[in-house]
């Protein structure tokens, strides 16, 4: 069976042309979903689009929501990834969950979200403690709007406090990192397909 994946990167930094912490822990993802079959398509950088403030599907003329909305919607898994600031999850990944609390309204005829039967996981970085309480927050938020989250669905790196050191400066990525996301991509591979098989009833 063929998945896509695609992934959204929520760092602070809006150039694209500087990679990013979270550009190296979503790469470790794609390498592991790769080997699972699981194609990720692009990698979309959310802080350099015109996402406006609200939570509604729509915010009017400029808004880049509604077209990055259903380019997520197309696939099969969803990488969410993005770095710890203030030991919590960054303003740009909030404002993405803010606007996917328009799928709560959103239902078909069975009571079911458009995210409905879609599987999220997380990628999250960081030089300080936070990222138990960021993929909590994710996972609360991402759950709230119809996303299925599977077991072991976070891969994060935490580098020392105040640290100076981020994970895309690392020599090479640590063991740990790598068991972890292989264990994600493939229980997200796994549920991913069993629910494009057979789609929750609502």
């Amino acid at each position: 069976m063929s998945l896509k994946a695609i992934a959204i990167n929520c760092t602070l930094k809006s150039g694209t042309s500087e990679t990013s912490s979270t550009d190296e822990m979503i790469e470790v993802l794609a390498k592991a979903f790769a080997d699972k079959g699981v194609e990720l398509t692009e990698t979309v950088r959310v802080a350099s689009l015109d996402i406006k403030p609200g939570v509604s599907s729509d915010e009017g003329e400029g808004d880049a929501w509604p077209a990055l909305r259903a380019k997520i919607l197309e696939h099969d898994i969803l990488i969410f990834g993005g770095p710890i600031w203030m030991g919590q999850i960054g303003s740009v990944a909030k404002r993405v969950l803010e606007r996917m609390d328009a799928f709560l309204s959103e239902t078909d005829d069975q009571g079911r979200m458009p995210s409905y039967g879609k599987v999220a996981v997380a990628a999250i970085v960081g030089n300080e403690d936070g990222a138990h309480f960021s993929s909590a927050q994710l996972f609360q938020s991402l759950n709230d709007t119809g996303w299925t989250i599977p077991a072991v669905a976070a891969s994060y790196w935490v580098g020392e406090a105040m640290g100076s050191v981020d994970f895309k400066d690392l020599d090479e990525t640590p063991e740990k990192v790598l068991k972890t996301a292989k264990m994600v991509a493939g229980n997200a591979a796994h549920l991913a397909g069993l629910l494009k098989q057979s789609p929750y009833p609502g």
